[in-house]
């Protein structure tokens, strides 16, 4: 995509959008190449973050790596660290830009676990139901007997293979439901809910250990749209997008009749997703409102199980930190606990509420996951938690 129009082997398609180089260009225009829905902001009542840049880039990440070089070896599209409730460090590369909104991958699924937390607290949504109380038709699928609160914590007994390099099976299947895939010659078009019915297998029992399957976070979206009556976006922006202050409007994927893809496809601006970062640094304040309930974010820190993470499916990614995994929120439990979200290709937001840090990070690197780079992003946060801790 440099230059208009571009020629056929600089394309950006349905088919290579989430293959490097193309990418870096795709991941900050998502709506050029998927139909999406608007998140609308308020442009009246923008949270105002104070700025204060400092110059960072020669921090040590580890004996290799200053953070200058540290982003430019994991891809980074976006950078952002928050001290104290003011912008420190704030940087963009490739097609990404300070009001253009990035796909955020699975980080999508926080925002939901967040939304979902609003819903609850003012009784539009009951975590404790079956999801057949919303979902009657789940009955002959592999989530029958699934709780809401299993769903948002990924321990439903659900036989899924989270294969992000899979070239066959339930997964490519899954990308072309919610219209992320192309479809083959021939190949008649499906859409998400209809997925749903296929998910008929099962590999365990629900509740017991964490096991990550995206299309839970599709189903918890039409769990939430069932419960109100109301389309997902227009929820997420009425209740969290709207009272959060967010400076630009957000948009998230739909797949051809309008089912949002709530597990991957939400878009926002760098700065609104460290304003979610804010948020839960806060307690849920922004000033003297509360946006995200209190007891919400007190049951993200501490309810989690981490028998159920140590069983799971991650476990392998963090082997020296003691975790868990709540409401769609990772926490790494300590005196100065973590709470943070992960996005294939790079995308993270970090919180430690103790030292008023959040930090935003939106990459277009070339692997799905990569081990050696969760590594490194720990090493980056353990820097940065020095770095501030006087």
């Amino acid at each position: 995509m440099r230059e208009f129009p571009p020629s056929a082997h600089n394309q950006v398609t349905l088919a290579n959008w989430r293959t490097a180089p193309f990418s870096s260009w795709a991941f900050s225009h998502v709506r050029e190449i998927i139909p999406t829905a608007d998140i609308p902001n308020d442009p009246s009542d923008v949270w105002q973050l104070k700025t204060e840049l400092r110059d960072l880039s020669t921090l040590a990440v580890d004996e290799n790596l200053d953070l200058n070089a540290y982003l430019a070896a994991t891809y980074t599209d976006g950078f952002i660290i928050v001290h104290d409730g003011r912008v420190v460090a704030e940087e963009y590369r490739n097609a990404a830009g300070p009001h253009k909104p990035h796909i955020l991958m699975s980080v999508s699924k926080s925002m939901l676990g967040a939304l979902s937390g609003i819903l609850a607290q003012k009784g539009k949504l009951e975590v404790s139901a079956p999801v057949t109380r919303y979902l009657p038709e789940m009955q002959f699928t592999a989530w029958n007997g699934a709780s809401v609160q299993n769903v948002l914590d990924m321990r439903t007994g659900i036989q899924f293979d989270e294969d992000y390099e899979a070239t066959a099976g339930a997964i490519i299947e899954y990308r072309k439901s919610t219209g992320w895939n192309p479809l083959e010659p021939g190949e008649i078009a499906t859409d998400l809910r209809s997925f749903f019915n296929k998910v008929t297998d099962a590999d365990g029992t629900h509740q017991q250990r964490f096991h990550y399957v995206s299309p839970n976070t599709d189903l918890m979206a039409w769990i939430i749209e069932r419960a109100t009556g109301t389309r997902y976006a227009d929820l997420m922006s009425q209740h969290l997008w709207q009272p959060m202050g967010a400076e630009t409007s957000a948009y998230i994927t739909v797949d051809r009749l309008g089912a949002p893809r709530a597990a991957g496809g939400m878009c926002v601006t760098l700065r609104d997703l460290a304003r979610v970062g804010l948020l839960m640094s806060n307690g849920g304040m922004r000033g003297t409102k509360q946006v995200l309930p209190g007891d919400w974010i007190c049951d993200v820190m501490n309810n989690g199980d981490p028998e159920a993470w140590n069983n799971g499916d991650f476990a392998p990614y963090f082997p020296t930190s003691n975790m868990h995994y709540r409401n769609k929120w990772y926490v790494e439990r300590s005196d100065s606990p973590m709470v943070f979200c992960i996005g294939i290709h790079g995308q993270n937001l970090f919180v430690i509420p103790e030292q008023q840090l959040v930090v935003a990070k939106m990459s277009s690197r070339p692997k799905p996951l990569d081990p050696d780079v969760s590594l490194l992003n720990l090493k980056m946060i353990s820097a940065l938690r020095d770095h501030f801790a006087g």
